[in-house]
């Protein structure tokens, strides 16, 4: 079973929160409708910026664990590393999902009168 080990910010990169989940869309979809109890809408954490699949429950947890003990500027280094541009992951995401539903799109023609 894969399980994910993930980075979600704010949109002013203020707060980094690690996780680890098995269903990637259904925890974003979470964090994006999650009440706003503690954070205002500026700090709500709904951008997805590092994550990274891993086979087993085990070295999942392993990695949760030592990417949680991490320091701002490790966890920083690592996000940049794949990702410079703090870019949202939750879009891939989605696009790999179409994929694997066996969606498939079919070219328009337009035609210019």
């Amino acid at each position: 079973m894969k399980k994910y080990v993930f980075i979600v910010t704010d949109r002013n990169r203020n707060n980094l929160h690690v996780g680890l989940s098995a269903d990637m869309m259904k925890t974003m979809g979470f964090y994006r409708t999650m009440p706003n109890l503690f954070f205002d809408a500026g700090q709500q954490l709904t951008r997805l910026v590092y994550f990274e699949e891993l086979r087993d429950e085990e070295s999942a947890d392993y990695r949760f664990k030592a990417i949680n003990r991490f320091t701002r500027v490790q966890k920083e280094r690592i996000i940049r590393g794949v990702n410079p541009d703090w870019l949202d992951l939750t879009i891939g995401l989605d696009y790999e999902k179409i994929l694997s539903t066996g969606f498939t799109v079919r070219p328009t023609v337009a035609w210019l009168s």
